[in-house]
């Protein structure tokens, strides 16, 4: 199948690893990146806040401009993934659409779910000329309905079947990248990570952590001597979850979400989970036989210092959460696959 990609186009981004996961399917795969069209409005420290903070309607026009110079292209491909959407509004999809070929959709945020405010305004009044979307939470199903979705198909988040794959030989991992427990994500506000965190390391639990805008944080000073570094990516992000004895999984409330990619990337990569207790995790895993849960830090705290003193129970939780979500089918290449498949 000949397909034209309209996504990310950064080695390390998601975007990036699924189009790369169609090709390894078989597909003839064209990738379009439309944040390269308007890059330097996106740039821009003032503007690029406005054009998130307004669903990028004013960037539209110079978008549906580059659209147009890709329809040719469009003529010839069998079929079109649009990976994120969130520059694509309603008259560039019917532009898209006016080439005759099946359009999918797939965005793995939560734009029903109103944590960023308008930033999805363009990608939420197009939904309805979408052939298939594809969503990644349950109760974003019946939002993209309500919009005027005619297809939608939730599949889980996944990790990447070549970026993700465990080192063969655990003595490759660099020393820095070792640890007892580590958390490998982002600062954000409000969502008070930073506050969970400190609990487990005012309780002793020795944590690592790897991510971006920590330096946020109010509670910093104390969480300094404890950050490895900024975000991590490739080998390097498949070494510290490998690496840790134990990988925490914390979730967005903003996102509403009950299971994250993290949920898959670290059984897949070689790391024990253990994350928040909510429906989804333990739909997906028995509880302390493939992962750990807890609800609170009280919680997670107990049982990271039980795993912490038990090295043959690590290993087997770690080695049957990897034999499950390989059962999962939560690998790239088997989610694009059923995507396809459901067109």
């Amino acid at each position: 199948m000949t397909i034209i990609y309209f996504g990310e186009s950064k080695q390390s981004s998601t975007s990036f690893h699924r189009a790369s996961a169609l090709r390894r399917l078989g597909h003839e795969v064209t990738v379009f990146n439309p944040y390269e069209a308007v890059a330097k409005q996106l740039a821009h420290p003032i503007l690029g806040k406005i054009h998130f903070r307004t669903g990028y309607r004013f960037l539209r026009n110079a978008v549906n401009t580059w659209l147009g110079s890709k329809l040719a292209d469009v003529r010839q491909a069998d079929l079109v993934w649009v990976n994120g959407g969130e520059l694509f509004g309603p008259q560039g999809l019917q532009l898209i659409r006016s080439a005759g070929k099946p359009v999918v959709l797939y965005n793995n945020d939560d734009p029903t779910g109103g944590r960023d405010g308008r930033r999805f305004d363009s990608l939420l009044k197009a939904v309805r000329y979408y052939d298939l979307c594809a969503v990644m939470r349950d109760v974003n199903v019946k939002e993209y309905k309500d919009l005027g979705a005619p297809k939608v198909k939730r599949v889980i988040m996944s990790y990447d079947d070549v970026l993700h794959q465990p080192f063969g030989d655990t003595n490759e991992i660099p020393e820095k990248f070792r640890s007892d427990v580590a958390f490998v994500g982002t600062w954000m506000r409000h969502e008070k990570r930073d506050e969970f965190l400190l609990e487990l390391i005012n309780a002793g639990i020795s944590v690592s952590i790897w991510g971006n805008r920590w330096q946020k944080s109010p509670h910093w000073s104390k969480l300094q001597p404890f950050y490895k570094g900024a975000a991590l990516a490739g080998r390097d992000y498949v070494a510290a979850i490998q690496g840790a004895k134990i990988s925490l999984g914390m979730l967005s409330k903003g996102n509403r979400d009950l299971y994250t990619r993290r949920s898959v990337e670290i059984p897949f990569s070689g790391g024990l989970l253990c994350a928040e207790r909510t429906t989804e995790h333990q739909k997906m895993y028995r509880e302390d036989v493939e992962a750990v849960f807890w609800d609170n830090a009280a919680e997670c705290i107990q049982q990271c210092r039980s795993l912490l003193a038990d090295d043959q129970r690590r290993n087997l939780i770690r080695d049957a959460g990897r034999s499950r979500v390989l059962a999962l089918g939560a690998g790239n290449e088997a989610v694009c696959n059923t995507i396809l498949k459901a067109v």
